[in-house]
């Protein structure tokens, strides 16, 4: 009897939690949210919030705020997020950089537990960019001129512990080469640069490197995810070139601090799918060589995990550091 009474009591409690939160998806939302960017107004990640907010606001009955908080490589964003209350009124949309500055530097949130993934937006790949002068037309030529020279190859970077800087040593590490990191303010100082042959080569977004390319500004070499980019199907993966198991993507996803119930999430899951597979917002997305995924809240927190455990095996192992 006493058995049966705590089953039955610890079933009127998970009753009354279900109950609550359910109550809680129905109500939500109850007043203004907040969607915080960790980056600049006007670039990729600002821009998908923006359509993503506009969506929330028309199929939830309420303004979805989108709220710029750059600085310090989108600490200061992600830390506001993750100390914001678990009701589902202060999400976030980011990077990966958010992941990778954590595996890096100290920081006061954590990827993992701090948050609640919702969905990944969007993917795409980065294009491994050289000065048009240098004397390679594929990764392994690179590698092999790295070889013959350590130390003297450099590559540019939006900035130290950014994905710019932990994909171009990813790369050093899998072909076992040293190149030289030469770090700048954002990749419009970075790509100057090496177009003018002070640097020799970056990662770049297919949007911004396709004209800098058809120009004859730049010289895209590989792309960086699994498989090649609709957008540049012309161009091998790294892995094709010789470097097997390199993958790097650029992905943009919306998160919530941790705790916030599971229907408040759901029902922000499925609205998110809603706004980006919007067919205007599709089109758009493929001629930038952009993809939209909106998978799972379960399948991105499982992705995220990997990301920040892949980025900190490779701090280790490369010796990095702010």
């Amino acid at each position: 009897m006493k058995k049966l009474g705590r089953v039955s009591f610890c079933f009127l409690i998970s009753s009354f939690w279900l109950g609550t939160a359910a109550a809680a998806a129905q109500q939500f939302p109850s007043r203004p949210v907040r969607i915080v960017v960790p980056v600049s107004a006007g670039g990729g990640v600002d821009t998908l919030a923006r359509i993503v907010a506009e969506h929330f606001s028309t199929a939830l009955g309420q303004r979805f705020i989108v709220d710029n908080r750059p600085g310090a490589g989108t600490s200061i964003g992600a830390e506001i997020v993750a100390k914001a209350a678990p009701d589902g009124h202060t999400l976030m949309v980011s990077s990966s950089s958010f992941v990778t500055n954590a595996a890096i530097q100290s920081v006061r949130y954590n990827p993992v537990a701090d948050f609640q993934p919702i969905t990944k937006l969007t993917t795409n790949p980065y294009v491994i960019l050289t000065t048009p002068s240098l004397p390679v037309a594929s990764v392994k030529d690179l590698i092999a001129l790295a070889r013959a020279k350590p130390g003297v190859i450099t590559y540019a970077s939006s900035g130290t512990g950014g994905i710019f800087h932990l994909g171009s040593e990813l790369l050093c590490v899998l072909a076992g080469v040293r190149m030289t990191h030469v770090p700048y303010k954002g990749v419009a100082d970075g790509y100057p640069a090496v177009m003018s042959g002070e640097v020799n080569w970056i990662f770049g977004s297919p949007i911004s490197a396709l004209p800098l390319m058809r120009a004859g500004r730049l010289k895209g070499i590989a792309v960086t995810s699994a498989t090649r980019s609709k957008a540049l199907p012309d161009l091998p993966t790294v892995a094709e070139s010789g470097v097997p198991g390199y993958e790097v993507d650029a992905w943009f996803g919306l998160f919530a601090p941790a705790r916030v119930p599971g229907p408040i999430i759901e029902r922000l899951y499925t609205e998110a799918g809603r706004a980006v597979r919007a067919p205007e917002v599709e089109r758009r997305m493929a001629a930038e060589g952009t993809g939209v995924v909106a998978n799972r809240p379960q399948e991105f927190a499982a992705e995220v995990k990997a990301e920040l455990e892949k980025w900190r095996s490779l701090v280790t192992k490369a010796g990095l550091k702010i």
